[in-house]
C-alpha cells in the first residue's frame, strides 16, 4: 500500500541508497565545485554533507539510540548553522567528509534495519516539536536525506545554468 509506513528494512535500504547517490555525485565533481556556494549564506555541497553528518550524529541515529536507552528521554536541540560554521567543511577534502559520513551511515543502516515493532513506538520529548517517536525519526531521516540531496543537485544545476546559452530556453516556462 502506497500510504503505509516505511518498515525498518525499507528505511535502511533508503539510507544506503542515499549514501550511494551522494558518493556518486561527489565523485563526479572537482573539489572546487564541491566548495562552490550558489549565493552568500548558502551551503556548498561539502557543507551540505557536513550537515548530514551532524544530523546523523545528533538528530537521527543519535536520538534513536537515546530513545532506545531510556524511557521518554528529553532530547536536545542544536544550532545547525553554528555547527556548520564551526565545522568549516568547505575547507575539508571531499574524501575526508565522505569517509566520515560513510562510517556513520554504515553504523546507522543496521541500527535502522534492526528496529523491532515495539521500538518504533518508543519516543523522546523534543523541546520544540514535542513527542518524537522512533518511527517519526525514521521517516524524517529518509525525507531529510532527499531534501539535502536535492540541495546538492540544485547547487550543481545552478553552476551549470549560466553556461547553457540558448539551451536555458528548454528549462524556462513559455
Amino acid at each position: 500500500m502506497a500510504d503505509s509506513a516505511l518498515t525498518p528494512a525499507e528505511t535502511s535500504a533508503l539510507l544506503r541508497s542515499a549514501l550511494a547517490v551522494i558518493t556518486a555525485e561527489g565523485a563526479a565533481l572537482p573539489e572546487a565545485e564541491l566548495a562552490w556556494r550558489p549565493a552568500p549564506g548558502e551551503w556548498c555541497v561539502k557543507e551540505v554533507l557536513g550537515h548530514l553528518i551532524e544530523a546523523e550524529r545528533r538528530g537521527f541515529a543519535g536520538r534513536i539510540r537515546i530513545i532506545l536507552a531510556s524511557d521518554t528521554p528529553a532530547l536536545e536541540t542544536w544550532d545547525q548553522d553554528e555547527v556548520a560554521r564551526s565545522r568549516r567543511d568547505h575547507e575539508r577534502s571531499w574524501s575526508e567528509l565522505l569517509g566520515e559520513f560513510t562510517r556513520m551511515r554504515e553504523e546507522s543502516v543496521p541500527l535502522a534495519r534492526g528496529l523491532q515493532a515495539a521500538d518504533l513506538s518508543r519516543a523522546g520529548r523534543h523541546p520544540k516539536v514535542g513527542l518524537l517517536r522512533v518511527s517519526d525519526l525514521l521517516h524524517e531521516w529518509v525525507h531529510h536525506d532527499r531534501n539535502h540531496i536535492r540541495q546538492m543537485m540544485a547547487n550543481v544545476q545552478a553552476r551549470a545554468w549560466s553556461h547553457m546559452g540558448n539551451a536555458q530556453r528548454f528549462s524556462r516556462p513559455d
